[in-house]
């Protein structure tokens, strides 16, 4: 790659794109391409075919993907599945059609089995079942990934992954229906910190700029704590206390996606697709903590001191998902953001949001 060749970044709204899109920028890349959902349904193959045939990309970063936490994975398992399995048959196989340089896929950590010897090793791929929540997105990204050795292996094509761990930073989802872990504990806390502070102002901004199943700020305040308690965030006789799925034992790893972002164009930049498989490379920090340890470093960043209420008649999920990353590492890249510094840049923005 040059500063001048001509990138293709799919999914460049989203958290993870949007990094990649700003690391790119800040190292000098100058020519990179970008479509809106508006503009370029990867859904649609004549569409994306069209594109790759006018555009011409020598590389393409496939960040488009249907995400979400253990809620969206639950409910929209068809939709998921579905949406993930042609996103990257299409842009893959139009990426090999176009005689694209290289491709860097971005999977997830749910590829690996549920009771994965912990850390996860690459090598760990479709060696047991995978975790029952998140099954269909799983099966989507191993599909991914494989298909991206399929055509290496058949056609040459310099296909590459990148499997992230749980990540978080600028651009998160905060719809409390669809997001991930921590910018859902950031959200209670701060909406749970707004009612013990009696400040309907600030909650009735967030809600406006965020609505929840519809409901706004303009919405009266019964309608408004109707909808909050429905996501377990409650005020009774002025006691308000927020209620988190599970029991708060399971382990996770968290990478701030800035850190995502460079460990992604590192590999563009220095590794190519091995002929042995896996070829896919894990990105995260090494280190993992509790939903429970975890919740407790965003309050303290948020501020929330109202109570804090465990369901455990909700499931927990996989109860360890810590990456090994000795193969990145042995490549020469490491993270620089630690979580605690991370999560409280995170909260700074988004009160100030």
């Amino acid at each position: 790659m040059n500063k001048n060749s001509k990138i293709y970044i799919a999914g460049h709204n989203g958290m993870v794109g949007s990094a990649i899109k700003r690391n790119l920028e800040n190292k000098g890349f100058s020519n990179i391409i970008t479509r809106s959902k508006g503009q370029l349904n990867l859904l649609n193959e004549e569409s994306v075919a069209a594109f790759f045939k006018t555009e011409k990309p020598e590389y393409v970063v496939l960040a488009a993907a249907k995400v979400g936490g253990i809620v969206a994975n639950s409910t929209y398992r068809a939709q998921f599945i579905y949406e993930n399995l042609m996103i990257q048959n299409h842009v893959i196989h139009h990426s090999y059609l176009n005689g694209v340089k290289k491709l860097l896929f971005l999977g997830s950590s749910c590829i690996y089995p549920r009771m994965a010897e912990q850390p996860m090793h690459e090598d760990a791929l479709l060696t047991g079942l995978l975790e029952t929540t998140n099954e269909p997105y799983a099966i989507a990204k191993i599909a991914g990934i494989k298909m991206c050795e399929a055509y290496h292996a058949q056609y040459g094509c310099n296909f590459i992954s990148i499997m992230p761990t749980n990540l978080y930073g600028q651009n998160d989802n905060y719809d409390l229906e669809k997001s991930h872990v921590l910018p859902a504990l950031i959200r209670k806390m701060y909406m749970g910190k707004c009612l013990m502070q009696n400040d309907w102002t600030s909650l009735r901004s967030d809600i406006t700029k965020n609505p929840i199943e519809g409901i706004d700020g303009a919405k009266d305040n019964d309608t408004i704590l109707k909808i909050l308690a429905k996501y377990g965030i409650t005020s009774v006789n002025n006691e308000v206390s927020i209620t988190l799925w599970g029991t708060g034992s399971p382990l996770r790893e968290f990478l701030h996606v800035d850190d995502m972002a460079d460990s992604s164009v590192f590999l563009l930049l220095n590794y190519d697709a091995p002929d042995t498989t896996p070829s896919h490379v894990n990105a995260g920090c090494g280190e993992d903590l509790s939903i429970k340890q975890l919740s407790e470093i965003v309050q303290q960043a948020v501020g929330y001191e109202g109570k804090v209420i465990w369901d455990s008649t909700k499931p927990d999920g996989t109860p360890r998902k810590l990456m090994d990353v000795s193969k990145l590492k042995g490549l020469g890249w490491k993270p620089k953001i630690s979580l605690e510094d991370g999560i409280k840049q995170v909260v700074s923005a988004y009160i100030n949001k």
